[in-house]
């Protein structure tokens, strides 16, 4: 038996495993292993038979659809194991060769080199929650896109709602009293109504069921303590713990307005550096619902009474570290509106700053051990 650390790649289909080994060292062997199936018995077979030739084995790969099970799997057979972020994977900008054998054996290599970047992975309990708040948001897309649809059908039409607010009962009372010379588009009409108001009593019934299951999740005392901020609902703190989860692996705000994508892109070379817009990484979901809380701080600081009732009960450090932030970001929000900033602009600031003071507040409470 031969003793040295192996560390294996590995690029993950629906069907197939590509596997790849790189030995120990920086001048080791790297070498294709092979095609296996992806199947539970399959990579248990497969590291038994690594682990009788190596003393220590480290397993990767992409993050995808095929989700987190091949690591809880290695991982429960004692095996350390990344999921690394495909965005961020070196790349040789003259390779334009892409094969499951090539990804599997460049995995390798940069595992052992220490050029890959992990992804925080959740526990099944968290996965959950945040599956279930995603399928809300999806919810919510496509009813603003039937919504879009209707709208274009309707200006296409030259038919103007009359009234000041749509989406209002009169405006639903209105769609479905119109008139159309052919059938087509009366169907067409009420089979979008019918998508809209299918899809906000679906949406309804979801975030009943997120609010239900909330005070079971381990991260409960977080997304009340992030409700301390203006701008946070129930709904848009679950999103943000759901998304984001382990605040703690942050070591200060900068990164996680980094991992958010709130932070300017930047093309500099020698003397010359240029700012462009902002990188949106990571999580879109949170970087939308920072966004939009940030449009609360267009006015002056205060609190409302649905605002106070969040913060009933809530520890004295953390209503501090929210009111801090109203009196700061609303003042900062006036400020770069005075020198003529574009909106969208100024919102996209204050949304980078919402995100410092989340990360402070988060960091003051700890999640809760939920028995399984």
């Amino acid at each position: 038996m031969t003793n040295h650390e192996a560390f294996v790649g590995f690029d993950v289909h629906k069907e197939t495993i590509a596997v790849a080994i790189a030995k120990g060292g920086a001048g080791g062997d790297v070498c294709g292993f092979g095609t296996i199936k992806n199947s539970k018995q399959a990579v248990a077979l497969l590291a038994r038979k690594l682990a009788r030739t190596h003393g220590k084995l480290s397993f990767c790969y992409e993050a995808g659809p095929c989700g987190y099970a091949i690591y809880r799997q290695l991982a429960d057979l004692g095996h350390d194991c990344q999921v690394v972020a495909p965005s961020l994977i070196p790349t040789k900008p003259g390779d334009h060769i892409k094969t499951d054998h090539r990804d599997a054996v460049t995995l390798a290599r940069l595992l052992r080199a220490g050029e890959l970047t992990a992804v925080w992975v959740p526990d099944q309990a968290h996965e959950a929650m945040r599956d279930l708040v995603r399928g809300r948001i999806a919810v919510m897309q496509s009813v603003r896109k039937a919504r879009q649809q209707l709208q274009g059908f309707l200006l296409r039409q030259d038919l103007r709602y009359p009234g000041k607010s749509s989406w209002t009962k009169l405006h639903r009372d209105w769609l479905r009293s119109l008139t159309f010379a052919y059938p087509a588009h009366h169907v067409l009409v009420h089979e979008l109504l019918h998508v809209i108001e299918e899809g906000q009593r679906r949406q309804q019934r979801i975030e009943q069921q997120i609010q239900a299951l909330l005070p079971t999740w381990s991260m409960a005392p977080i997304v009340r303590a992030i409700q301390a901020m203006r701008g946070v609902s129930v709904i848009a703190a679950l999103t943000l713990a759901a998304e984001i989860g382990d605040f703690r692996r942050f070591d200060n705000p900068r990164q996680l307005m980094a991992y958010l994508g709130l932070v300017p892109s930047e093309f500099s070379s020698g003397k010359r550096v240029t700012r462009g817009s902002i990188t949106k990484a990571g999580s879109a979901h949170a970087r939308r619902v920072l966004i939009e809380g940030a449009w609360a701080y267009q006015q002056r600081a205060g609190i409302s009474k649905l605002h106070m009732q969040r913060l009933t009960n809530l520890p004295t450090q953390i209503r501090e570290i929210a009111w801090d932030a109203q009196l700061r970001l609303c003042a900062r929000y006036r400020r770069l509106a005075a020198k003529g900033k574009c909106k969208n602009v100024v919102t996209t600031a204050i949304a980078r700053e919402m995100a410092a003071f989340v990360w402070a507040i988060a960091r003051e409470v700890e999640p809760v051990r939920i028995a399984a």
